[in-house]
């Protein structure tokens, strides 16, 4: 009772673990990370891929040292997150998919309007391009540039 009274946090005198259990949080952002990483950055970055994985590896397996979810937690919060993200992606890349009909039993999950209406713009397969907001340029240009303050003068 404490624990669903306090929500997992310690406002209830007793601290028990986060509060989420058969489901661990912490997992899913570290896998859901290193996902979306590897999914939308550029493919000849595999260097930045190799240290996003095991960072993440590492981020899992200090979770299970420290106690803060069980083995099962860990488990099964991967094996969701990765299914689900899975999941989506290939709806979102195969248009058939995103027409509901009989053959198609996606069409039945209780959030497919919602999918068929953030996707809607999505015409065959999302390009994998990755444009940096600056250009190298105006990095040069910040970083090379010498600013000279002064105080500033009013007129009164």
């Amino acid at each position: 009772m404490k624990m669903i009274a306090g929500g997992g946090l310690s406002i209830t005198g007793a601290h028990t673990m986060c509060g989420d259990y058969l489901y661990s949080g912490h997992t899913v952002m570290l896998t859901l990370t290193y996902l979306f990483i590897k999914e939308y950055s550029p493919k000849d970055w595999w260097w930045y891929h190799w240290s996003c994985w095991i960072l993440s590896i590492v981020g899992v397996f200090c979770i299970l040292l420290a106690h803060d979810h069980y083995t099962v937690d860990v488990v099964v919060a991967y094996y969701i997150t990765t299914r689900l993200f899975w999941w989506y992606h290939t709806m979102a890349n195969q248009q058939v998919l995103k027409e509901a009909s009989k053959t198609n039993f996606l069409s039945q999950v209780w959030w497919y309007k919602l999918f068929c209406f953030l996707e809607s713009n999505v015409q065959g397969i999302v390009p994998h391009t990755y444009h940096l907001p600056f250009s190298w340029s105006s990095i040069s240009q910040f970083f090379g540039k010498k600013m000279k303050y002064s105080r500033l003068v009013t007129d009164t």
